[in-house]
């Protein structure tokens, strides 16, 4: 009957502490008042397992206790099996910054800094580009000739993609391309995007491409050299995703540096 009674009590507390959201201190106490009444008068078996209950609580549930004994051993096991991370992915994996999303993904986001996020649009040329361009090049799209019958663009498509500059968004006016910024290259992709083919194939070298590698890395020759190709389309970049073990799964590449 005494087990029975810890039992419920212990299920119906829970429920009650997670409904107030009273976090862990208070789980910790339920359970460790209940074990300990188990242990002393006659249910051991069930004061035991409650007494346990509470101290996978505690290791879990208290920062303290958690950051000592349990977040070191669970680092220190994936540290084992993790792969090994190559002079080349560190560089990529430290460039770059990050915007509000790293408030996002710390668990507590300051909410504020996002409703104050100014919205500065877009310019006179990157709206005439999109009301424009973008317009014709997704109108000169056949979804079911480009997917069924090619298995490409069409080639007049290309040819204007390349004159009007579509490859060249993310690079400066100084090397011939666009200059657009984040916001335009978005939204002329979220336009193109009612062709899947015209879409990835003007964002892949946008975003994935050599450009922004080339001004931020390459040597003064390399940018004098390849960013006018590219932003005309005489070069067009692409990014490979196969390897012999690694199907098309681009995380699983073997990296060589």
């Amino acid at each position: 009957m005494l087990t029975l009674l810890l039992i419920v009590l212990a299920v119906a507390g829970l429920l009650v502490v997670m409904r107030r959201e009273a976090g862990a201190t208070a789980a910790l106490a339920l359970l460790g008042v209940l074990g300990l009444i188990g242990v002393v008068l006659g249910a051991p078996i069930i004061g035991t397992l409650l007494l346990i209950a509470a101290a996978a609580v505690a290791v879990v549930g208290l920062p303290a206790l958690r950051s000592k004994w349990l977040t070191p051993r669970i680092f220190a096991t994936f540290k084992k099996v993790a792969p090994k991370v190559s002079a080349t992915e560190r560089t990529a994996l430290e460039a770059g910054s990050v915007s509000w999303d790293g408030e996002l993904f710390s668990g507590k986001p300051q909410w504020q800094s996002l409703l104050d996020f100014k919205d500065d649009g877009l310019s006179d040329e990157e709206q005439a580009f999109l009301d424009n361009q973008c317009s014709k090049a997704a109108g000169m799209c056949n979804a079911w000739d480009i997917a069924r019958e090619r298995a490409d663009l069409p080639q007049e498509l290309w040819d204007y993609l390349k004159k009007e500059g579509f490859f060249g968004m993310i690079i400066p006016k100084e090397y011939g391309g666009l200059g657009f910024s984040a916001k335009a290259q978005s939204m002329v992709l979220q336009k193109l995007s009612a062709n899947e083919t015209l879409m990835v194939t003007v964002g892949v070298p946008n975003s994935l491409g050599p450009g922004e590698l080339l001004l931020k890395y390459g040597t003064q020759e390399q940018k004098d050299h390849y960013l006018p190709r590219l932003a005309d389309g005489r070069e067009i970049p692409c990014f490979g995703l196969t390897g012999p073990r690694a199907g098309s799964d681009a995380t699983s590449l073997p990296d060589t540096g």
